[in-house]
């Protein structure tokens, strides 16, 4: 039985950590805890429907966590991870950080887009950006996780099997992207629903969001060339869900059957991934509460561009879904273990 700890139990990500692990056969839940300077408090207080789990809240305590856990999930605001994986790799605890902290491969590139000096430069080496259906050797071996963002999570997957078949083109790409408002955190969805909802809008365009270091770092790596893309963000009247819909310039002239026939090859034997018939488009509806990556092909015959369209539940597959698939195979379990029943 593993037994796993969770930091950062309040926002969307520990919430859903909890809601697949406490159903998961195979783990412990030992040790829950809140940021630091959080109070001790009956789980239940905070989420009534895990009532019968009869698990408390805890204040950070590092010391409890490693005496009494064999992972750790972080679910922690960008930069408050820096604290705390040092003490849990040194304590020889295996960790997955759902923030960025560790996601890109530069430093100097982390602290421009998120604002604060990295201070564990000397663990990105020895990160493991958790895609797992790119990275599933190197994870089956990784002592610390890069759980990887909801965006770059839809936008890679629909990307991969084009890239490393070398069907499109590099340059010009550009990339449309509708996410809940759950994306947002916690704090942002409470002012949504108070001024807002509903509403849809575009943010952070025009190369600002910060999720673009991390997309163009991944198919930089799987052009073998650096990468520019043209990315726009939006947010839609759901909580959750995520669909992206990326347009390639295709190398050569190809029909969408066969360039479906390259992404269901390449997505052969992958339990979480869905590549669709000729026809047939991804729906946030059919992803929702799911790990799954449904994934929509079409070529543009008047201009020979590929249109990929790649949905998530952006809570799950997008993150904590994706958390608990990297724990499993962390351990020498099925990755599918408390994934493919949660609804």
């Amino acid at each position: 039985m593993i037994r796993v700890g969770i930091i950062g139990i309040t926002g969307y990500t520990g919430e859903e950590l909890i809601r697949i692990l406490s159903k998961h056969t195979g783990v412990k839940l030992t040790v829950l805890a809140g940021r630091a300077g959080s109070q001790l408090r009956d789980l239940k207080d905070i989420y009534p429907k895990y009532a019968d789990l009869n698990l408390k809240c805890e204040p950070l305590n590092v010391d409890k966590i490693k005496n009494e856990t064999d992972v750790v999930f972080l679910a922690l605001p960008h930069a408050v991870a820096f604290a705390v994986v040092p003490l849990l790799l040194k304590a020889g605890k295996k960790v997955i950080d759902l923030s960025a902290d560790f996601r890109l491969k530069d430093a100097d590139t982390y602290e421009k887009w998120y604002k604060v000096n990295h201070t564990g430069k000397e663990f990105i080496k020895d990160a493991v950006y958790g895609l797992v259906e790119l990275n599933l050797d190197k994870i089956k071996e990784a002592k610390l996780i890069a759980n990887p963002g909801c965006y770059p999570t839809t936008i890679l997957l629909g990307s991969a099997p084009a890239i490393k078949n070398d069907l499109v083109k590099s340059d010009d790409i550009i990339v449309d992207s509708k996410s809940g408002v759950s994306g947002s955190g916690r704090k942002n969805v409470v002012k949504y629903y108070e001024t807002e909802h509903p509403t849809l809008r575009a943010y952070n365009i025009a190369g600002k969001h910060r999720h673009i270091p991390e997309i163009e770092q991944e198919l930089s790596i799987l052009f073998n060339k650096k990468v520019t893309i043209t990315f726009t963000p939006q947010i839609i009247p759901l909580e959750r869900g995520m669909l992206s819909t990326i347009y390639f310039n295709l190398n050569n002239v190809m029909t969408t059957s066969q360039i479906i026939d390259v992404y269901k090859n390449f997505y052969k034997g992958k339990n979480f991934v869905r590549v669709l018939d000729e026809g047939i488009l991804p729906s946030i509806k059919n992803v929702a509460n799911t790990n799954f990556c449904e994934i929509g092909l079409s070529v543009d015959t008047r201009t020979n561009k590929l249109i990929v369209v790649s949905a998530i539940d952006n809570l799950v597959k997008g993150a904590s879904g994706q958390a608990v698939q990297n724990m499993n195979l962390m351990f020498g379990l099925d990755e599918t273990e408390g994934l493919k029943e949660i609804k």
